[in-house]
């Protein structure tokens, strides 16, 4: 009989582990890091569109969890949230520089029962990323703003909740409802562009 893992059996886990690792268990921190750095690297991947950068975010995050310089608090969530905030403030920290692009306003919450609803029946951004198409969504993603691209991939691929989301980004729960239909809308409109605008195939000649 197969024993299911629920997210409290993970959180203590990952707690043991963390502890083990500021007593100096080099062992605890291989584990850990092999926990959750997979996730988190294609997190920062897809955030910033760069495999050295989300290589080197990844590596700060790790390396500020332990050396205390990111305090994890065990009480406000599980360890895997707590350290995609940590990889979205750095990213926030790297891109604040060539920031230049002009803000969108922030909708209200109550407002967005149609693109809600048009959303619905969208396909989930985890299984376009498995077909042919990966690279075009990959593109369109990126050109989101970052504050939608967040919460898109958060919820799409790594199936955080809006309240999980909401205390990872630092915003209530209205906010992510929003930019979650927002980006998925805006996610939808630049691949149906790149499909009208991509060539024929030879065959059809």
């Amino acid at each position: 009989m197969t024993t299911m893992t629920t997210p409290l059996d993970t959180a203590a886990a990952d707690f043991d582990l963390l502890r083990q690792t500021h007593a100096g268990r080099a062992d605890a921190f291989t584990a850990l890091y092999r926990r959750h750095q997979g996730p988190l690297y294609r997190y920062a991947l897809m955030r910033c569109g760069s495999g050295d950068t989300a290589a080197d975010v990844v590596q700060e995050a790790f390396m500020g969890l332990l050396t205390k310089r990111f305090g994890f608090d065990p009480l406000r969530g599980q360890l895997q949230h707590f350290l995609f905030g940590v990889a979205r403030n750095l990213i926030l920290k790297l891109e604040e520089p060539r920031q230049r692009q002009v803000a969108l306003p922030e909708p209200d919450a109550d407002g967005d029962n149609e693109l809600d609803l048009a959303c619905e029946g969208a396909e989930p951004l985890a299984r376009l990323l498995g077909n042919e198409a990966a690279e075009q969504v990959r593109r369109a993603l990126a050109l989101l703003p970052a504050h939608y691209r967040d919460v898109v991939i958060l919820y799409e691929l790594h199936d955080l909740s809006y309240l999980e989301i909401a205390t990872v980004c630092q915003v209530d729960i209205g906010t992510v409802r929003s930019r979650l239909s927002r980006g998925r809308a805006a996610l939808a409109k630049r691949l149906q562009a790149h499909a009208a605008g991509a060539p024929r195939s030879a065959c059809a000649n």
